[in-house]
């Protein structure tokens, strides 16, 4: 027979205990309801039958974004506010892309007059929320810290109800009469699948575009190279004012016009202008310190809130990696990483503030300035910069230089000239309930190279969220919609 185990307890005692158990249920039904209701509508969206197996659907939406960089964000969070039930993919655990993820920093500026959209004025006023004040009073860069930029898109994401998928990659997508019905993903927790009424392609690469059958083109047309791949870092413990003062007063460097904190160097051999820090790179070449693909292109910026730390736009990987390759842009990330550990340990030893510096953070993706690109309803081309093209669909503007690495560099267009992107730039014929957003839309090479910097990527994506909700509200395939027939208080940008 066994023996009972009992501990003398009072009844006052008991009924106390009694009441916490009750409060502990009673909390961990609450704490617990949103995962269940959330739950209940994964079950009522069902399942599908997908390359022989049965996968459930994760969401039933208005909206699906595919990629969580600058143009992906700004599209979700409009389609949200717009009343459009959004969903939006991101492959990392962080929003904002080459931003954040890829240590692409800071935003360059469009170079264009009043080119700021009502969602990349925000983004800049939610900077000085927290903290970051991104203008350094005399270039026109946004000066952004990355974490707190990814903090600012959680919170505009939260704020508009989007739903958001972390560690989720696009993996396929389901065509049906020339119409997207679902997109595959790979989840943490294995394949499943989210149906929407519009797609937004925000990937940067036009993987669902792709994917979908839309014809595309990827490369240089005369050459079939892509722009190099970079692999950014940052690089902590440097002493910022003795850089400041090695640069711009021993070497009477005036390129970067700014003063720390907000302060950069850069160095590009075999362009026209010719900086004060080639020679260091140069003679690195000389001693077999660094190789010239090293001492090539070097440039890095102070970063916002982080003293002493500088952003490295380098090193740039030579142009027979493929950005559109697997292979080829597999061996392109341990190629860069050696580039990157070289120039890191040269500038260690050689460059004045950098003597005590090391490696903080290296990029979770390379910087791909440009990969695969739609053709679209309309495509652009390069004498849409120089004509400074107008379109009475347009859904922002632009004059950021065309920055071709590798392939043609172009002059500046006169003060206050800009060319404008339109919205069929965006949509294709084959798919009615598609829009592109981001560096992959419908353009020439040598025109994206222009179009491709972030604030650029923001407007459009931006657009793109306006559209798909309109479309939702008025019936309209994506592909269908008129971007000069929507209210202009409901347009994002309005073409003059």
């Amino acid at each position: 027979m066994e023996k009972s185990f009992t501990i003398p307890i009072s009844r006052r005692d008991f009924m106390k205990m009694a009441g916490i158990a009750a409060v502990g249920v009673l909390a961990e039904s609450t704490i617990g309801g949103a995962d269940m209701a959330q739950a209940a509508a994964r079950k009522a969206n069902g399942t599908m039958t997908y390359a022989g197996k049965e996968i459930p659907v994760l969401f039933a939406v208005d909206v699906c974004v595919a990629g969580g960089g600058p143009a992906g964000t700004a599209a979700a969070v409009m389609a949200a506010r717009k009343g459009a039930k959004t969903v939006l993919i991101e492959r990392g655990v962080a929003l904002g892309g080459l931003a954040v993820l890829g240590c692409v920093y800071p935003f360059m500026d469009t170079h264009a007059p009043d080119s700021d959209t009502p969602y990349v004025a925000e983004v800049k006023e939610r900077l000085r929320k927290h903290g970051i004040e991104p203008f350094d009073g005399v270039t026109q860069q946004t000066w952004h810290n990355p974490e707190t930029l990814t903090l600012i898109y959680d919170e505009m994401c939260s704020e508009a109800g989007v739903e958001v998928l972390f560690q989720t990659v696009v993996i396929d997508t389901v065509v049906e009469g020339g119409k997207l019905t679902a997109c595959i993903i790979q989840t943490i927790a294995g394949l499943a699948a989210i149906e929407a009424k519009t797609y937004i392609d925000s990937t940067g690469d036009a993987f669902l575009a792709r994917s979908a059958g839309v014809p595309y083109e990827r490369g240089y047309e005369k050459t079939g190279n892509n722009q190099p791949l970079s692999f950014r870092f940052e690089m902590g413990g440097i002493d910022i004012d003795r850089l400041y003062r090695y640069v711009a007063i021993e070497l009477k460097e005036d390129w970067c016009k700014s003063k720390p904190p907000y302060f950069e160097i850069a160095e590009a051999m075999h362009r026209k202008q010719r900086y004060k820090l080639e020679d260091l790179m140069a003679k690195g070449v000389q001693t077999g310190e660094i190789t010239q693909e090293e001492a090539e292109y070097m440039q890095a910026h102070t970063i916002i809130g982080k003293n002493g730390v500088m952003s490295m736009n380098c090193p740039e990987i030579p142009v027979k990696f493929s950005a559109t390759d697997p292979v080829s842009y597999s061996k392109a990330v341990a190629y860069g990483r050696r580039m990157m550990h070289n120039i890191a340990s040269y500038l260690i030893r050689h460059l004045p503030g950098f003597e005590k510096a090391f490696i903080s953070r290296e990029a979770a993706m390379l910087g791909a300035r440009e990969s695969w690109r739609i053709r679209g309803k309309q495509y652009l081309v390069e004498d849409d910069y120089h004509n400074q093209s107008r379109f009475a669909d347009a859904v922002c503007r632009t004059a950021w230089f065309i920055d071709a690495h590798g392939e043609k560099v172009s002059e500046k267009l006169p003060k206050g000239g800009y060319y404008e992107i339109p919205y069929g730039a965006l949509v294709t014929k084959e798919i009615e309930n598609l829009i592109v957003a981001g560096r992959c839309i419908s353009a020439s090479f040598i025109l994206q190279a222009s179009m491709r910097i972030q604030p650029t990527c923001m407007s459009i994506g931006e657009a793109a969220g306006i559209a798909a909700a309109w479309g939702k509200k008025q019936h309209i395939a994506a592909n269908a919609i008129s971007w000069d027939k929507i209210p202009a208080a409901e347009r994002s940008y309005v073409s003059k």
